[in-house]
């Protein structure tokens, strides 16, 4: 295949360091809506249009496309299917321990732990509970993969695609991490959560993430009690959710964990446990009595800068992430004005004529999810392809859903250019045109730290030897370092859980299905009555980019392309034209350019 010469340093810099100052929230005037707008609006607010989408919008009137857009159709046109679950989840499971240690410690305790009790007699007694703890870690972890997969197809079919947007923009904003929640189901219902509220208003969303399971045992709710008050809650709602640094006090923080005492879950479900919940006076942002969290969130919502800091945020998913502090006032002001209304806030932003101006349009770099999506997308899919796997991909390329990387949530921006990623972004385009014959799914196959551990294990344990034999070290470690070898405790043996553990996951997790992206370039470029190749690569440009790509760029793919196919003339060629166009189609969405929507 050709190699691309990568400028993307230069361009992007130069696209990305022209916003303008000063600019107004004022609306755009109707002679300047037109299909450039129309398919401007259409990517920023879904996940790549089509051309057909962009003809469809720029018909209608900038109040009429942007209502379409917020409000949704009247009519939906697609109704997805409830995400199956495999049935990997049993009571016994709840509440899942912290730990393999805080597990054994419990069986040998009680004499049962995650629905299983301990053998009375023989060896390992306490193995099948360490297999099941390790069980439910792969089983949780592979789920979650099933849920986003499912999530990526609403991305991709969705007739309205602002929902499943500003879903995204919410998992990146209240950012739980299935890693420390081990729990897919409230993964689950946190998304689903993001997606029947996302456009709602914000009281109603932020009141409901601070009650969501996922974000209770994310941040620690179950040791946030009278006695010992938790501060990581309190903290992240003032810091990252609704105010940003330096609006509050230590003691702030401090008062705030107070009021969120007791609020914890059981199962899916939220509840307070009055026992600890601290009834006593508080005093938070100036307000003083029997505060609890739902006051918090009141008196945060009151505060000038929440309304800046929250539209600003917004703005900057949306729009752009440069933006003037005259800007982000007048955006707070807008969101403030509305009672923390999203839609009528959205609305305000996508008729503005900052939001069509030259500093804005083209010049966002997709996020992971929002480059393979629009990809997809724009070649008219209908479907989520499970090679390349959805997952591996966007998470290679620094995104994978579900598994953000802080409470932070994605930096976004110029966090998603590095030589090394820009790299990886050209080989998914690769690896979706010119898919891999020997591709073993990255699901099913063991991952992380522990996968050579896994696989040493299954490779002797085939070859016949004793679970004892199996599992020691594959390296003398000397008595120096006797307290990192493996589990000499028989009553139990975690290395051999860790394998087992992943049977029986892969067991019962039903798989993704692994189809191939449904491609047929010839067929579009035949069906759109092109000619030549320049035809051809101007086609693929206007489709897939939001910038424009100089007449020398052009010049220099269309002559790749006739230097493959030994002509000009598409018609000539028709029969044997699918691989050439995969390989100019390759070089188009490797640009620097293809990176900017």
């Amino acid at each position: 295949m050709p190699r691309v010469k990568y400028r993307f340093s230069v361009l992007l810099l130069a696209f990305l360091g022209t916003i303008n100052e000063g600019v107004a929230l004022e609306r755009l005037t109707v002679e300047n809506w037109n299909a450039s707008n129309a398919k401007h609006l259409l990517e920023r607010t879904g996940f790549g249009p089509t051309p057909e989408e962009i003809h469809q919008f720029s018909q209608l009137s900038l109040k009429d496309a942007v209502d379409l857009i917020v409000d949704g159709p009247k009519n939906r046109s697609i109704e997805f299917d409830d995400f199956v679950h495999s049935g990997v989840f049993d009571v016994g499971l709840d509440p899942f321990p912290p730990s393999r240690p805080a597990t054994t410690n419990l069986a040998k305790e009680t004499g049962a732990a995650l629905g299983i009790k301990v053998r009375p007699d023989g060896n390992r007694p306490l193995q099948p509970i360490v297999d099941k703890f390790f069980y439910w870690l792969r089983a949780s972890r592979l789920e979650t993969d099933r849920v986003t997969q499912w999530w990526g197809q609403r991305m991709l079919v969705s007739d309205y695609p602002l929902q499943e947007k500003m879903a995204l923009f919410w998992h990146g904003h209240f950012a739980t991490n299935e890693d420390k929640v081990r729990d897919y189901r409230k993964m689950l219902q946190q998304l689903k959560l993001f997606q029947s509220e996302g456009l709602g208003d914000f009281r109603t969303l932020m009141i409901a993430v601070s009650q969501n399971p996922a974000m209770l045992m994310f941040l620690d709710a179950g040791v946030n009690i009278k006695s010992a008050p938790n501060e990581n809650f309190a903290r992240e709602i003032v810091e990252i959710f609704t105010m940003g640094v330096g609006h509050y006090t230590e003691q702030d923080v401090r008062e705030a964990a107070r009021t969120f005492t007791g609020w914890n879950f059981k199962g899916l479900d939220f509840e307070i446990n009055a026992l600890e919940h601290d009834n006593d006076s508080k005093t938070f942002l100036g307000h003083s009595g029997n505060l609890d969290g739902i006051d918090v969130i009141d008196i945060i919502l009151e505060q000038k800068v929440t309304s800046e800091f929250i539209a600003g945020k917004i703005y900057g998913f949306l729009a752009s992430q440069k933006i003037t502090d005259d800007l982000k006032a007048e955006l707070g002001v807008s969101l403030k004005s509305k009672k923390y209304e999203l839609k009528p806030f959205l609305k305000d932003i996508l008729s503005s004529q900052i939001f069509y101006s030259s500093p804005v349009v083209a010049t966002r770099i997709k996020s992971p999810v929002e480059l393979v999506v629009s990809t997809y997308r724009k070649l008219g899919l209908d479907n989520l392809p499970g090679t390349p796997d959805f997952n591996y991909t966007t998470g290679r390329l620094g995104q994978r859903l579900m598994h953000p990387p802080t409470v932070a949530g994605w930096s976004y921006g110029r966090s998603w250019i590095t030589p090394s990623l820009i790299i990886q972004r050209s080989n998914f385009i690769h690896d979706m045109l010119f898919p891999d014959i020997a591709f073993i799914p990255w699901d099913r196959y063991p991952d992380g730290d522990n996968s050579y551990s896994i696989l040493s294990v299954h490779k002797k344990l085939r070859e016949g030897l004793t679970i004892t034999d199996a599992t020691k070290a594959d390296v003398d470690y000397g008595e120096a370092a006797l307290s990192n070898q493996p589990d000499r405790n028989e009553e139990f043996n975690t290395r051999f859980g860790s394998y087992r553990g992943w049977q029986m996951a892969i067991e019962r997790v039903k798989p993704i299905e692994r189809d191939l992206p449904d491609i047929n370039l010839t067929d579009m470029i035949l069906n759109n009555g092109i000619e030549n190749t320049e035809e051809v690569v101007s086609y693929f440009v206007d489709r897939f980019l939001s910038v424009h790509l100089d007449v020398s760029a052009q010049k220099s793919l269309s002559e790749f392309l006739q230097n493959e196919i030994g002509t000009r003339q598409i018609s000539q060629v028709a029969g044997s034209l699918e691989y050439p166009l995969r390989m100019l189609l390759h070089l188009i969405l490797s640009l620097p350019e293809y990176q900017l929507g």
